[in-house]
């Protein structure tokens, strides 16, 4: 295994070095620890898990299956993507970044919105960072950035605007920009899937009818961008993937199959978040029937109770009014 470095490349008979085919063992082999992304995925773990330890020193209980989607389903995920040996690929197949882009932006984002983070640190902050994160929540920035047709537009453009315009190549030459762009699909993402799925108290909170369609709606994306993609008769990038001059890659059937990914996958995910919506809707609406038939029961117990005080009193005051016989 390799740590903070790739494989050698292998060299070619023009002396240019290139990368070896991507194999599954590629990804097993190679280990990338310095990015912003690792930092971020390193600090975000450190802080989550804090803020469980210190709910259970007190004695609160913090469910274990949000644990489990942030750090595993959530910074798990990201990291199958940007750690390994998939991100030595990421800018030399296509293919492979679709596959990095529908993590970040999907699926890392969906597990990171139900692991909670934001309800857990309003739990563990003292009252000064908790009412600074408060205030934050509820400003102005917040509430127009995560108002669900606001997200949506945004989670929408940006691919189009990345893929079809001389942004993308930008980002391959770029090792930060690089890395800035897989930022970007984490942030874009989180501020979709935030407030459809997550859990925590973020403004603009839709009706569950009204996320159920959201989330309808952005199915038909992935399908036009991904048959956009293939059927496109330029290359993405331009020159670049030709240029790196690998054997073993033909950058146009790489770039149909990077068009497949997105189509297949995005309908896949999309389909999934449904569903887990579907889910969160039927034990919310389980919750509130349940919240209702508790208060029903208290208001037959307060009912029976005034009953049984009205016929007491009414009985004291006839006891108290019948007249009284010689022999009492």
């Amino acid at each position: 295994m390799v740590l903070l470095a790739e494989l050698p490349p292998l060299a070619d008979a023009g002396g240019d070095t290139v990368l070896p085919p991507f194999t599954p063992a590629e990804i097993f082999t190679q280990i990338h620890l310095t990015s912003l992304v690792a930092l971020f995925l390193l600090v975000s773990g450190a802080l989550y898990g804090y803020g469980v330890y210190r709910l259970r020193k007190r004695g609160d209980h913090w469910p274990p299956g949000r644990t489990v989607a942030f750090v595993v389903g959530g910074l798990g995920s990201i990291a199958v993507v940007t750690v390994t040996g998939i991100e030595a690929y990421d800018d030399t197949l296509l293919s492979v970044h679709m596959v990095q882009h529908m993590v970040l932006a999907m699926v890392g984002p969906i597990f990171l919105a139900l692991g909670a983070p934001v309800t857990l640190a309003l739990r563990t902050m003292r009252k000064g960072p908790r009412r600074k994160l408060l205030a934050f929540l509820q400003s102005r920035l917040v509430h127009v950035l995560t108002f669900p047709l606001v997200a949506f537009g945004i989670f929408i453009a940006n691919p189009f605007a990345l893929y079809f315009t001389g942004l993308y190549k930008l980002t391959l030459e770029n090792d930060w920009l690089h890395e800035l762009t897989h930022i970007h699909f984490i942030v874009t993402g989180c501020l979709f899937f935030w407030p459809l799925l997550g859990l925590d108290p973020l403004p603009n909170r839709w009706p569950y009818p009204g996320r159920a369609l959201l989330m309808v709606l952005s199915v038909p994306f992935h399908t036009v961008l991904g048959l956009t993609i293939m059927q496109d008769k330029t290359l993405l990038a331009g020159d670049y993937y030709p240029g790196l001059h690998l054997a073993w890659s033909n950058p146009w059937s790489d770039q149909v199959t990077a068009g497949g990914i997105l189509w297949a996958g995005g309908e896949l995910v999309s389909v999934t978040m449904l569903g887990i919506l579907v889910i969160q809707w039927m034990r919310q609406s389980e919750r509130e029937a349940r919240r209702i038939d508790r208060a029903l029961d208290r208001a037959e117990a307060e009912q029976a109770r005034a009953a049984v005080a009205a016929a007491t009193k009414i009985t004291e005051e006839a006891a108290a009014n019948r007249p009284r016989t010689d022999t009492e």
